[in-house]
């Protein structure tokens, strides 16, 4: 399978951007954990509605694969088309509830992966700082079983001042700037939620 050429030389996203009109956007630069580049295993990965992207690693994943695929129902597996953790943990949170109860599908499949890992003796943590959309807000959560997950930080773009500052929000890794008066940082063991202007942050915990 060839390899996913990068946004700026993407031929078909200049020509498709160029027809699409959103006031929502994902994007996602991915650095592999061990699974190939390719298109099939870049992020977000997308279900119906729903978009999803993922910073982290399930620990030990190639020696619990086949345990963490077969938690993911028949009728969402088949949807599977490439081979990351990160897919993985999409289609789990669509099975348990990912489009009606966000919050619940997060702590549920954290706390089936973490059951997973612990079962096989695996010592390497699960790391997730992820993000999903269905096209009106953004769940987005930071957890990690050592408390060292990723980084995740919201802004609004009010501080650009202008026309551009108009209550949009962004939900980033990394500040995008060396102000910290722009960004909030999203603390460990919380879920985070965006959506009509607002953000709300509640602590989040395995089910």
């Amino acid at each position: 399978m060839p390899t996913a050429p990068p946004a700026w030389n993407d031929d078909n996203l200049r020509s498709v951007s160029e027809q699409i009109r959103s006031a929502l956007f994902f994007a996602h630069v991915r650095a592999s954990t061990g699974t190939a580049t390719s298109r099939a295993n870049c992020h977000p990965f997308r279900h119906g509605r729903w978009l999803f992207m993922h910073n982290g690693a399930i620990g030990g994943f190639e020696d619990i694969r086949r345990e963490i695929d077969l938690m993911i129902p028949a009728a969402l597996y088949r949807h599977r088309s490439g081979t990351t953790d990160s897919e993985a943990l999409f289609l789990l949170l669509l099975a348990n509830g990912l489009e009606t109860d966000p919050a619940a599908a997060f702590a549920t499949t954290m706390a089936a992966i973490v059951g997973t890992m612990a079962a096989a003796g695996i010592a390497a943590p699960l790391r997730v700082t992820a993000a999903a959309t269905d096209g009106e807000e953004i769940v987005a959560l930071r957890y990690a079983s050592d408390r060292q997950s990723p980084t995740l930080y919201y802004g609004h773009t009010e501080f650009d001042g202008g026309a551009q500052g108009q209550g949009a929000i962004l939900v980033l890794s990394e500040p995008l700037d060396s102000n910290p008066g722009h960004w909030v940082e999203v603390p460990d063991s919380h879920l985070l939620v965006a959506g009509d202007g607002a953000v709300a942050i509640e602590p989040f915990a395995p089910a």
